[in-house]
C-alpha cells in the first residue's frame, strides 16, 4: 500500500507549482478536478479522503468516476475530457515518483477521451443582446455591476476566467481605451473598446473605486466572481430579458454565448478570421473556423453568386399500378 496524499500534494507543489509554473487556471481547474475525484473515491472505499492508497484510484475508479460526472453531476463530454486531462497529468508525474504501481498507472492513462460532436455554435442576434444587457435593474448596485459585466463581455468576448481576473488597473478609459486581459497559458492580450462600453464602464469604475489591483466586478464583500456566480448572473438576467425578446426562449444563453455573439459580430462586420481570432486569443486560427460555419449570410452569400445547373424538374410515374400503390404508402 502506497499513500496517495504525498504524491498528490507533490504534483501540485512541485509539478505544477515549481517545475511547470502553471497559471492559477491550470491549478484551479486541477485542483477542482481531484477535490471530487478524492471525494468519489473515499465514499467508495470508506475512507478518510487523507488514507487513500493508490490502489483505491485503479482505472476501474477513475472510469466509474468520470461516469459519475455525466450521469450524476450531468457534466458535459467536454468537461469530463478536461477532468481526464488533469487525471492523466497526475498519473504520469506518479509514474516516476511511484514506479511500483506502472502497471495500475498505466492503465489509467489509457482511458480515452470521449468523442465529441461538434454543433453549430450558439450566439445572439443584435435584438437579443439588447434585451439581455438592458435586462439588470439599474437601481440597485449588483444590477449596476451585472449591466458593466455584461457590455464588457459581450463586446470582448473573453472567456469567463478572464473576465473574472479583471482589476481595476487593467481598464484603460483614455485615448486608445482598451482592456487588459490575461488568457489561457499566460497570453496577454489588449482589446479595444466602443464608447458604449468607455461610458458604462466610466460610470460603473466612478461607483467602484477601490485599488488597481482589487477585482473589477467584485462581490458584495469585495471578492472576485466565481466561474458559476457568473454562469448565474447571466442566466438569471437571460429569463428576465425573454419577456422582452421572445426568441430568447429558444437559445441557452452562457457567458461563452456572449464570447461567441461577439465573434459572430465581428464576423459580420467582415472582419478577417485571422483577427478575429487575436481578438478572443485563440491559439490557432482554425479555432476560429467554427464562426464561419455557424454564419448562414456567408453561405446565402456564396449561393447567390454560384451557378445552379441548368435543368429541368422532372415527376416520378411509376410504370405499374401496384407500384404505384405501394410508392403512396
Amino acid at each position: 500500500m502506497t499513500a496517495l496524499a504525498p504524491c498528490l500534494e507533490a504534483f501540485f507543489t512541485e509539478r505544477l507549482g515549481r517545475q511547470l509554473q502553471a497559471s492559477p487556471c491550470t491549478i484551479g481547474g486541477y485542483r477542482d478536478t481531484f477535490r471530487l475525484l478524492v471525494r468519489f473515491a473515499a465514499e467508495r472505499a470508506h475512507k478518510a479522503p487523507s488514507a487513500l492508497d493508490f490502489e483505491d484510484l485503479d482505472a476501474e475508479v477513475i472510469a466509474a468516476f468520470l461516469e459519475h460526472l455525466e450521469d450524476v453531476r450531468h457534466n458535459s463530454v467536454r468537461t469530463r475530457n478536461v477532468r481526464l486531462t488533469g487525471i492523466r497529468s497526475f498519473f504520469r508525474y506518479a509514474a516516476y515518483r511511484e514506479p511500483a504501481h506502472a502497471q495500475l498507472i498505466a492503465r489509467v492513462v489509457a482511458i480515452p477521451d470521449k468523442r465529441i460532436g461538434r454543433a453549430m455554435v450558439t450566439y445572439l442576434n443584435v435584438a437579443e443582446l439588447e434585451a439581455l444587457v438592458d435586462s439588470p435593474d439599474r437601481s440597485t448596485w449588483h444590477g449596476r455591476r451585472d449591466h458593466a459585466l455584461l457590455v464588457v463581455t459581450a463586446q470582448t468576448g473573453i472567456r469567463v476566467a478572464e473576465l473574472i481576473g479583471l482589476r481595476n488597473g487593467d481598464v484603460e478609459l483614455g485615448p486608445g481605451a482598451h482592456v487588459h486581459v490575461r488568457g489561457k497559458g499566460r497570453k496577454e492580450r489588449c482589446i479595444p473598446l466602443t464608447r458604449q462600453s468607455v461610458a458604462v464602464l466610466r460610470t460603473w469604475v466612478r461607483e467602484r473605486q477601490g485599488e488597481a489591483d482589487q477585482p473589477l466586478f467584485p462581490t458584495i464583500r469585495g471578492t472576485a466572481l466565481s466561474h458559476d456566480a457568473v454562469s448565474d448572473l447571466v442566466a438569471k438576467h437571460a429569463e428576465t430579458a425573454r419577456a422582452r425578446c421572445p426568441t430568447l426562449t429558444a437559445k441557452k444563453v452562457t457567458p461563452h454565448t456572449l464570447r461567441h455573439s461577439s465573434a459572430m459580430a465581428l464576423l459580420a462586420a467582415g472582419i478577417d478570421t485571422s483577427v478575429i481570432a487575436l481578438w478572443l486569443g485563440h491559439e490557432q486560427i482554425q479555432t476560429t473556423q467554427i464562426y464561419l460555419h455557424g454564419d448562414l449570410t456567408i453561405k446565402e452569400r456564396a449561393l447567390a453568386r454560384s451557378a445552379s445547373p441548368k435543368t429541368t424538374p422532372g415527376r416520378y410515374r411509376a410504370p405499374d399500378a401496384l407500384l404505384a400503390f405501394l410508392e403512396a404508402l
